[in-house]
């Protein structure tokens, strides 16, 4: 791992540790901070909510094969700081060569479990420590995004808004900053195919959404007349990127730029991004995406929307 890398997340763990009060309200809220469902990077909170689709167009691959997803996602609270969450995609890849038939089928199933650590209301906020699995032999084709492995992945997500800085920055004041960071440790280092050997490194994971709410602007810092469905929108960037640090892939770091919008509503939030790659081992050409987001606890707050236990 690269030192820069390194003294961020040492950086950002510092921070988080000396805001740990707890007092929480409905998902995603730290005080008068909404922080949406983001789309590329982590949500910083556990909740009862649903992706019900995501559609996606990737930019073309390196070797330029094309790629579309669809996808979807659940997350469920066993309590109301413990909860589960799962996620598959559909793939259709496009092979370029003449005569070579598309990859269709299901990508790796991914579950995870999450636990929130804390919610600061007077300082908006957040962080939760997650656990995910990304398990072998769960997908149709393994081409098409299915491994023949396990990878396991501890995570830190978190999330600050800006809210709490002087009542002389007001267009300061409705930024957020949201992020996350995994390390994977693939159970199998090494899987053959009709190609020879393919080696499966560790890899550094880190991700940044830097928002701009116009329902915090309009709501809480100074009426500026926006109206719907303008005050419900939340212009954001979206970083991720992936560092592979061992097995003769070191520095091979692949990742996205994604700017977009999101409009979240009380039942149910949609978002559009642009993808663009940040290098061309990560692709070439653009791609987008769209999703339809559900929240459960808003929409079924006295059944499936609510901790199966506690209050």
């Amino acid at each position: 791992m690269n030192r820069p890398i390194m003294g961020l997340a040492a950086l950002t763990a510092a921070a988080l540790a000396t805001l740990a009060a707890h007092d929480a309200r409905a998902h995603g809220f730290a005080g008068d901070r909404f922080f949406p469902a983001t789309i590329l990077t982590d949500d910083p909170f556990v909740a009862d909510e649903m992706s019900l689709v995501t559609l996606t167009q990737n930019p073309a691959a390196a070797d330029g094969s094309k790629e579309a997803d669809i996808g979807f996602d659940l997350a469920k609270r066993l309590t109301p700081d413990l909860g589960i969450t799962f996620s598959d995609q559909w793939k259709y890849i496009h092979q370029p060569q003449p005569g070579v038939l598309p990859m269709v089928g299901f990508g790796a199933l991914t579950t995870g479990v999450q636990y929130q650590l804390f919610v600061n209301a007077p300082h908006e906020a957040m962080a939760l420590l997650g656990f995910q699995q990304n398990w072998a032999h769960t997908g149709r084709v393994q081409g098409a995004g299915a491994p023949d492995y396990t990878t396991l992945s501890p995570v830190l997500d978190w999330g600050k808004g800006l809210g709490d800085l002087p009542e002389s920055l007001p267009w300061v004041r409705p930024f957020a900053i949201t992020g996350n960071f995994s390390y994977d440790f693939p159970l199998k280092t090494t899987s053959y195919n009709a190609n020879g050997p393919t080696l499966h490194p560790n890899n550094f994971n880190a991700g940044i959404a830097i928002e701009y709410s116009l329902e915090y602007l309009q709501h809480h810092v100074r009426d500026v007349g926006l109206s719907a469905p303008f005050d419900h929108m939340v212009p954001l960037i979206e970083i991720a990127v992936s560092d592979p640090l061992n097995r003769g892939q070191d520095g091979q770091m692949t990742g996205t730029i994604q700017p977009g919008l999101i409009w979240a509503g009380q039942y149910y939030q949609i978002g559009a991004e642009a993808i663009v790659p940040i290098n061309s081992r990560t692709g070439h050409g653009y791609g987008g995406l769209v999703q339809f987001h559900l929240f459960l606890d808003d929409l079924f707050p006295n059944s499936i929307g609510r901790p199966i236990f506690g209050k």
